[in-house]
């Protein structure tokens, strides 16, 4: 039985789905103003194996993550290149969705963009005026009233007295309570004239928060299974959608909460005030995908996950070994039997909150088991179990050769036409018995982290 950590009762339960053999999920996605970064990178791969697991276990799973297309951040940037907002998002959804292609993420079911559900975040507005919990400010803005709403705190667990921004920021005067937030903005003079839609409160622009309340609410339903994100979403954008959404509706927004932890780098919370913030094509320039989207799966989604590269390059070597036995044990193609040993322990990892950390261990054990067996079936069985059961975390789906011969492109680094050309040359200059000049082959080809394997006649080669 599959059991999750609610962030919202801060214990793991029993996943039970409101429709039984269907899932639900909702995840915040990107705010797209720039290029997606390392942080991203572990979200959208978590929530990816969150949903392979799911329908892996047999549910139908309609996973919905969203674009937000319309944001401060946004606009400041278009206005600064002075260019359409369109065209900026659009640019970088591209961005987005090639960055995350490339750690082999499989598309939501449903990608909705802000900027096409705005009457839908009106209608919650109008529900939460009905219901007196929204209120128009002196200076256009429609917020929410904290107060109003009893359950307000209980995702992040903040007590009134951290909630009161007031004690330590200046206060806005134009709202009631420090803790109330911003459900409608109202146009500004300067704002470009396509972040100003027209509402019952006059033109304008929703504010963040509410944007994924009507985008679940569209394509899930105002009440469903999962919700997920990043833990710096808990407060206040997760708290935030629990008050509107359940203030409008009147009834429990979301089941299961589920959030996975921050990315550090050399133990320092990534921070772009810090210097330390990597955008992940500028990853992917020195490193494989895969070897990025390994890195995150081996560590448990909730925890800190430590970047750098010694780390990345550790990761590396580890997913070598992997496809190392796949290149010497040749797959069998085989349907997974959920009571063999090694699949039965990484189902209960995978059961037990997506212990991905666990589950890879079963796929090194499988790695060792197989190069015992070598040339046998059972070698070739238990390589085909490796292969399979990784296949559910999207790994070693690549030839294994492919792998072994990629390189990031690097400035600098050998192209495999030119290895290829180094070991025909070392090749000549062994049939003609200048052994030193075949030496000299080798050890330049060492120096640059390119490994000869001579078997039966034949040279193979990988990257070290």
């Amino acid at each position: 039985m599959l059991s999750l950590y609610n962030t919202l009762t801060r214990q793991k339960e029993v996943f039970t789905p409101i429709t039984p053999g269907h899932v639900n999920m909702y995840v915040c996605g990107m705010t797209v103003y720039d290029y997606c970064h390392i942080g991203h990178a572990r979200m959208v791969v978590v929530f990816d194996m969150v949903a392979r697991w799911l329908r892996s276990s047999g549910y139908h799973v309609n996973y919905v993550r969203n674009i937000t297309d319309i944001d401060d951040k946004i606009i400041k940037r278009a206005v600064e290149n002075g260019e359409p907002i369109q065209n900026l998002t659009e640019r970088f959804i591209a961005a987005m969705n090639e960055d995350f292609a490339a750690l082999g993420v499989i598309r939501p079911d449903h990608e909705p963009k802000a900027t096409e559900h705005v009457g839908g975040m009106q209608a919650i507005i109008g529900k939460l005026f009905d219901k007196g919990i929204a209120y128009s400010a002196p200076n256009g803005d429609v917020y929410y009233s904290v107060k109003d709403f009893d359950g307000y705190g209980k995702l992040s667990r903040k007590d009134f007295d951290e909630q009161r921004a007031g004690e330590r920021v200046e206060v806005d005067p134009n709202k009631r309570d420090p803790r109330d937030f911003v459900l409608w903005k109202a146009a500004k003079a300067d704002e470009p004239a396509e972040v100003k839609w027209d509402s019952p409160w006059g033109k304008g622009r929703p504010g963040w928060h509410i944007e994924c309340s009507a985008m679940s609410c569209h394509h899930l339903g105002e009440h469903f299974d999962i919700h997920g994100g990043g833990e710096d979403l808990q407060f206040p954008h997760h708290e935030n959608e629990i008050a509107q959404s359940e203030g409008a509706h009147g009834h429990q927004y979301v089941n299961y909460w589920l959030h996975n932890g921050f990315i550090n780098v050399d133990n320092e919370k990534m921070s772009k005030s810090l210097g330390n913030f990597f955008i992940i094509r500028d990853v992917l320039a020195k490193f494989d995908a895969e070897v990025l989207r390994f890195f995150i799966l081996r560590a448990h989604y909730r925890s800190p996950l430590n970047y750098s590269d010694v780390h990345l390059t550790d990761a590396k070597n580890a997913l070598t070994r992997l496809y190392t036995t796949l290149n010497t044990v040749a797959p069998a193609d085989v349907d997974i039997d959920w009571a063999e040993p090694h699949a039965a322990r990484f189902k209960a990892a995978m059961d037990d909150d997506f212990a991905t950390s666990d589950a890879m261990a079963v796929l090194f054990d499988l790695a060792s088991e197989a190069n015992r067996h070598a040339g046998t079936e059972q070698g070739a069985q238990l390589a085909g179990e490796l292969k399979t059961l990784a296949g559910i975390l999207g790994l070693l789906q690549r030839e294994p050769q492919a792998f072994l011969q990629a390189g990031a492109g690097g400035e600098g680094e050998w192209s495999a036409e030119r290895i290829e050309a180094a070991i025909v040359a070392r090749r000549d200059a062994r049939a003609a018995k200048n052994w030193a000049e075949g030496d000299r082959i080798r050890d330049e080809l060492a120096a640059a982290g390119i490994v000869l394997e001579d078997k039966a006649g034949v040279t193979t080669w990988r990257r070290a």
